[in-house]
Parts: C-alpha cells; structure tokens; sequence
C-alpha cells in the first residue's frame, strides 16, 4: 500500500470527543495507558510514491539451518512461524516476536513499550521498510534495547490490525501498510504511523529519530502519554460501538442511504477516463454494484432516461479498467489499483479479494447487457484463478507480489519488472505481428508511462511499457486492413507467445495462504459464472488468456475450493471456522468476514447448480454466529460488525437484485436440522440478516 503520512502523537485535545468505552477484549487491558504532549505531525501532501529497486532477503519457510540455503546470521522467532510475511522477517536482527502472550509479558518485564508492525507478504512498502530499517544492524540494536518488537501479518490476524488501524486512521485521516504503532505494555496505543524512512529527510523525521522520541517520550513523560492512550481507547470505544440494531431502523433509511450514495459517486464519476474519484484510483465492485442497483430502481420509477446515464457510468468505467494496465492483459486479473487517473500504471500486487468481487460485477454486466466483453473479462478473471492461484485440492491463495528480479540470480527486486516489456523485448517475441500489437497497445521504443504525469513521475519504467489498450479493436482492424475477427485471432496469438516467455522470468513472491473469507468470495464468482456464462450466444470465440472453458469447470472449481475449507478450517463438532490456512490451520479463529462471505459463497453455490449440502452447512454456520452472539455482547470483532454492516446491506441488496433477474431458481422444500424451508428469496436473505450485526469469536 502507498504510505500517506509520517506519524507521531497528537495533542490530547485533537482525539475526538465522543463517549467512552473500546475494544476490551481485544487488548484486554490490564491498568493505565500511555502519551506525552505532542510531538511532531508531518503530513506527505501527496502520497509517497517512488518505486525504487531494493534488495530482499529471498522468501523462506524453514529456518537457516535448513541445509538448502546459505548460513543466516540470526534467526528470530518467527523462524517458526507458517505466516509468508512473518517467515520473510524470521532472519531480521530484529528480536521479533509474534502477537501474544510471551511478547506482552516481556514488555511487562522489562518495562518497556511495545512497536508494533503490521503487514502482509504482498506488501510493496513492507518490503522497502524491512530492507531500509528492520535489516539494518544499527537500526535493529535500537529495536531490540529499547523496545520489544512484534510482527504481525494482517492477513492472519485482521482482529488486531482493525484495532490498530482505526486508531491511526481516526486520529490522523489515513492510514496504510506497513502500519507502525508503539503501545504500552498493556497493550495501549501511544503513537502511530506507516512507513518510515530510515533517515531524516527533507524535514521528514527518520524512523531512528523516532525511535528515539518514543525513548524519550517513554522515559520522561510516560504519566501524559498513559493518560492520552486510555482517553483515545475510550474514544474510540464509543464512537466504533453499534448503538442501534437493525431492526431501528426506519423502513425508508435503506433507500435514502443507496440514493445519497448514489448522488455522491455520480458527483465524482470521471468521464474521461472512468471510475469514480481521481488517482491513485481503486477498483471498488461495491460502488458499482450500487450504482447497477440504484440504476434498476429508476428504470422501475419510470425514469428510464436517468437509469441509463447511471449504468452507463458502471459500464464505461469497467471497460476502461479492462483495456487499462491495471488489467493484465497477458496473464489475466487485475492488478490492486492504478497510480494514475487512466487505469494506466498499477501498483502491480493481485489480491484475491480485489479478483472475487471484480468477477461478479462483470458478470453482473453481461447478465444486464448480454455484451460478452464483460463476460469474457470475467472468464479471464476466472481463468488466471484456476491456472495460478489454486492450489492442488482446489484451495485458492491469497496473493501474488508487485516485486520480483528483472533476471534469475538478481539479488534485486523491482516492483512491476515480471509484469512490463521493452519494445525490442517485443519485436523479438512477435516477429512480424509485432508493429500490430504495438500499435494496439501503445507500446514504444522510449516506453509508454507517459499518459499521465502521475504514471512514473520518477521514470522508474523509462524504456518500459505496461499494456494498454487505446483504440477501439474493430477501428484498429480497419486501420490494419482485415476484418475483426482476423485482428483479434492476432491479438490473442501474440498474447500467447508473450505468456509463453514470461512465464520463464522470475514469478513475485505467491502468497499460498488460503484465507477463508476471501475464498468465500470467489466461490460465490465461480458459482455464478457457472450459470450466467451459459447465456453466451452460441459460437461465442475466445482469445488467450481466456481459455473458454466449459462453464460447470467453474462450478467444481467453487464445490472444490468449499470442500476444501470444510475439510481443513471446519471442526464438525463445535461448528467453527479458523481464519486461515497454510501448512495447517492458523491460530486464529474465524471473524465475521470469515462467515458472512463463506455463505453468501456457499447460498450462491447452491443456488447455481450445486449440492443441497452447500445450504445446509450455510444454516449451521449462521447457527453459530447466532449462538456466538448470545454468549458474549464485547467481542473483538465489534469493530467489524461496524465496518461490515454497510457492506451487507448492500449485499443484501444485490442479492435482491440477482433474485428478480431472469435467472431460473429452483424452488421447493428443504430438510434443514430446523425443519423444512422454502428456499425462496427471502429466506435466503433472512438467513444472512443477521450477519449485520452479529460477532462471532470472544479472543485476546
């Protein structure tokens, strides 16, 4: 992620002033926090964006002893982790811990505060932080003298980056990955920020600098800086808490909340370009399936003239993300958002979360448009899935890097050098084709990072180019002289050979965790692809990537992917999911997102084709939320109940979207534990009702 802002403490005047109460359970509290009067705020303008080349430690599993590796000069305790992002900082002259128990106690011993670093293993800026600070001697002796350090991936414990996260984010407007906070033994925050440089520049305070101003701040006025974490953890209690339930809620509210977000992206849509906002520009599915709603409830109210200008802003929007570079035009997916307004230059990570929601709004597209290039995104989505990120029992993997080396042996890494081409690199790959496909893709001999001044400000890509698609395909065949279906065929071969030699140079780091929410939302994409793809007009041609697959392959891609986390990250006794898995189940339990998109994955699996069993297991696992939430009223996961509630209510709105489509659905009485229902639409909607506001797991 981009590093917004370097952090320190806030007066105690400028936390927000609202109640008192927080996140017990997750920091469980033991006395007083922590906080001196203020430091020093230095907020970037504009955010950081240099991609500089930088040596990494290479990606490992296994300690150093391991005898196929060369000798480390230390190993930590994360050596012993099964986390990608812990196990690439378990050689760090750090004494890095992992969150828990052992790592609070020798704060508690020592007494001494805790830095807390938050990341993932995709994490572009995570790696510059571990290369510029956490590798660095002299750095490290300061971590280890003054502070205990501990390592946390995101990914595995969201619970305990939500937590820390919101606190920066409420205090300073932003926030991002690598996220460093500095707590007190109790597990209180003091300060926070992102990333840091190692030195002090440009006015800019380096991380040593503020390592020493914690020391300091710790040594001197530790009675302000406990006062000042314990009134920001009552402030944040108060505002995050969910003081009204969902059946409060007037009958109009849903309504006047999807129009006034709906004006709000209309008044931000780009017309140029596509997307809504300006750069550096995300995909964000749920915004459009807003829009695609909001856009049927006008044509329902007769106002077919605004309902078309609506959907026709979602629509252009998707096709300039897919012709942009955000999209890999090669290798299928979408790369996690682009650093300029026109879709050009990503920040070239693959999430799989980013895949999963993509896949269903384009799906969404074709069902309302019958236009197959939003179902041929879709496939290509799907596609780049099943060949890259699933693993050999049909789980899926969470992510794949922005960096790797330019060449085998290269002991440096640079973000996007898998991904971008030079345009000899081409001509020696396309022969005779290869003017055609340079000319379709804006590819030059100087390279094409030029669109935007936001592309590469620091000609970090001079000489490369990353795809792009400029001109519509059948002007360009005209322009070549032959007809559509002969430019195209063209396009495809040539995406093939390049494929082909790609796939020989070093591949980013892949993160192989199967993370169970985000599983969840790519079985639910499977699942309706294996029924929406099957309205393709007949003869329907596709070009690599794409491979035109039978559309029940998706099908048992989703039925294998389900039965993997059933077998792996289910206990059949209590009927509770763990949140991750690799080399084995991880230590945490399931959260909330964990079971909200495992069933809308599993009800869509049903829905579409699938075994009765996939509803069946949907019930017992909102039994458990139900269950869960009447044991405990404070949870860790009261934040997501905030943060996830939004998302619901449009969950739950698109299904009800899906529901009055021309889809077939099959009806009928089922045998559930509770009886027999009718799987209508309603109860289906009534059984992921709750999931708004209910919390799953109690844990430190």
């Amino acid at each position: 992620m981009l590093p917004r802002l370097l952090l320190l403490p806030p007066s105690l005047h400028s936390l927000p002033a609202r109640g008192s109460r927080l996140l017990q359970h997750a920091l469980r509290p033991t006395g007083s926090p922590p906080l001196s009067p203020p430091l020093s705020v230095v907020v970037l303008p504009r955010p950081f964006r240099a991609r500089r080349a930088f040596a990494m430690a290479e990606h490992t599993d296994a300690p150093a002893s391991s005898s196929s590796q060369p000798p480390q000069r230390h190993a930590n305790r994360l050596a012993s982790e099964h986390s990608p992002y812990l196990l690439q900082h378990a050689h760090n002259p750090v004494d890095w811990y992992p969150w828990g128990e052992e790592a609070f106690a020798e704060a508690r011993k020592r007494d001494v505060p805790i830095f807390l670093s938050i990341g993932y293993s995709t994490c572009h800026w995570c790696h510059v932080m571990e290369v510029e600070s956490f590798e660095n001697e002299g750095v490290a002796k300061l971590l280890n003298d003054w502070f205990v350090s501990i390592k946390v991936d995101r990914e595995e414990r969201p619970d305990v980056d939500k937590v820390y996260m919101t606190y920066v984010q409420a205090l300073y407007g932003g926030g991002g990955w690598p996220l460093s906070v500095f707590l007190s033994p109790d597990l209180k925050p003091l300060m926070g920020g992102t990333y840091f440089p190692p030195d002090d520049k440009f006015g800019r305070p380096g991380f040593k600098t503020v390592l020493r101003k914690v020391k300091d701040a710790w040594d001197t006025r530790r009675d302000m800086l406990v006062k000042s974490g314990a009134f920001a953890i009552e402030q944040l209690s108060e505002a995050l808490s969910v003081s009204a339930e969902l059946n409060k809620l007037s009958d109009g509210l849903p309504q006047t909340a999807v129009h006034k977000c709906a004006d709000q992206l209309s008044a931000s849509y780009d017309p140029k370009y596509g997307g809504f906002g300006s750069a550096p520009k995300f995909p964000r599915p749920v915004e459009a399936q807003l829009m695609l709603y909001y856009a049927k409830k006008l044509e329902e109210a007769g106002k077919s003239s605004q309902a078309d200008k609506t959907s026709g802003m979602v629509f252009f929007s998707l096709k300039c993300m897919a012709r942009g570079g955000i999209h890999d035009h090669i290798g299928g997916g979408f790369h996690r958002y682009s650093v300029d307004e026109c879709w050009h230059v990503p920040h070239f990570e693959k999430m799989l979360y980013d895949q999963g929601q993509l896949t269903n709004v384009y799906l969404d597209s074709f069902a309302i448009t019958k236009d197959v290039f939003y179902s041929c995104v879709s496939r290509d989505i799907l596609d780049y899935l099943r060949r890259d990120m699933t693993g050999s029992e049909g789980e899926i993997f969470s992510a794949e890097d922005a960096d790797s080396a330019e060449y085998e042996g290269d002991p440096r890494k640079k973000e996007g050098a898998f991904y971008v081409w030079t345009s000899k690199e081409v001509d020696d790959v396309l022969g005779e084709h290869s003017e055609l496909f340079k000319d379709h893709y804006y590819i030059k001999p100087s390279g094409n990072c030029d669109l935007s001044r936001a592309s590469d400000p620091h000609n970090e890509f001079k000489g490369k180019n990353v795809l792009i698609e400029r001109g519509d395909p059948s002007a360009q065949a005209s322009k070549h002289g032959m007809p559509i279906s002969k430019y195209l065929d063209i396009l495809g071969e040539c995406r093939q050979k390049l494929f082909d030699v790609r796939v020989r140079r070093p591949r980013p780091h892949l993160d192989d965790k199967v993370i169970v929410s985000w599983n969840g939302l790519v079985i639910s994409s499977f699942a309706r692809a294996s029924r929406i793809l099957r309205t393709e007009a007949e003869g329907t041609k596709f070009h690599f990537p794409v491979v035109g697959s039978d559309p029940n392959e998706y099908l048992e891609a989703a039925e294998k992917a389900a039965s993997f986390i059933k077998k792996q990250l289910y206990d059949e006794q209590t009927q509770r999911l763990q949140h991750s898995f690799r080399k084995g189940p991880s230590k945490a339990p399931g959260f909330l997102d964990d079971y909200a998109f495992l069933i809308a994955g599993l009800l869509d699996l049903y829905e579409f084709g699938g075994s009765i069993q996939w509803l069946k297991w949907a019930i017992q696992l909102q039994d458990t939320q139900a269950r869960s939430i009447s044991q405990s009223l404070f949870c860790t996961l009261l934040l997501n109940c905030m943060l996830f509630f939004i998302c619901f209510e449009l969950f739950l709105i698109l299904r009800f979207f899906r529901m009055n489509s021309s889809l077939t659905k099959r009806e009928g009485p089922i045998s559930t534990p509770q009886g027999k229902i009718h799987p209508s639409s309603s109860v289906l909607r009534k059984i992921t009702m709750g999931l708004s506001h209910q919390e799953i797991q109690c844990q430190q």
